[in-house]
């Protein structure tokens, strides 16, 4: 591993070789191939995601119960104890602003995402340049990760979150290169791919396909090439 190796994350997962990249990236990961990754955070407590769909109007299921979970989830998570002892208190991140002082004080992705006034790591941009290439994988119609948008760096807009998803050129992180996405973008290291179906349904031929398009090279040279890409960030 010396010489830096390819990594392939499955759901949360992702936050391992997230975690790597933002704290060392030495050895370096050449190439991150992010399956449905909670990148941007899981933002409600599956069950009770809000439904953007049904009949093609938005309509939302948060309410009572769901309300009452999410309140639960971001009382415990957003402690130090958690945040030590919690992988999944790791990356929640309450889209609510109510909740964005508490997600910037205690939450390790705030601190990977360089959010809030607090953090300013130059370290984190500077091990995120290393990696080459980053491959973000979305799962059209996933029931475990909300909103699907971040498996893509998408997020809930602070204003009014479960009404509107941010695409990543839009985000705070990518506009202010927080940690450094929008480098990346710039230098034409972000490729995006997504399957039809839930969370970690991909067919063995798209694994095939993400696997030899983007982390096998023939005779040493870079043959990778962009497909189903994200439309272009601004």
């Amino acid at each position: 591993l010396q010489k830096g190796f390819h990594a392939v994350g499955l759901s949360q997962g992702n936050n391992i070789i997230r975690g790597y990249i933002a704290r060392y990236n030495t050895p370096t990961v050449h190439t991150f191939l992010s399956i449905n990754g909670v990148n941007a955070g899981e933002g409600t407590v599956p069950g009770c995601f809000p439904d953007m769909t049904q009949n093609n109007e938005k309509y939302f299921q948060l309410g009572g119960i769901c309300d009452m979970l999410l309140e639960q989830a971001s009382r415990r998570a957003y402690t130090e104890f958690a945040q030590e002892h919690s992988f999944q208190a790791n990356y929640w991140r309450d889209p609510r602003r109510k909740e964005q002082e508490n997600y910037f004080k205690y939450s390790q992705l705030a601190r990977w995402n360089n959010e809030g006034p607090n953090n300013n790591n130059a370290t984190l941009n500077e091990n995120y340049a290393k990696t080459e290439r980053f491959v973000w994988v979305k799962a059209t119609e996933d029931g475990m990760v909300w909103p699907k948008e971040g498996e893509q760096w998408g997020c809930p807009d602070p204003d009014n979150p479960f009404e509107n998803i941010l695409p990543m050129n839009e985000t705070e992180w990518y506009q202010k290169d927080l940690f450094g996405l929008k480098t990346a973008q710039e230098a034409g290291k972000n490729y995006f791919e997504q399957f039809v179906g839930d969370h970690l349904q991909f067919s063995m031929e798209d694994f095939d396909r993400w696997i030899t398009t983007y982390l096998m090279e023939t005779n040493g040279n870079d043959k990778h090439i962009r497909i189903e890409e994200q439309e272009e960030a601004t």
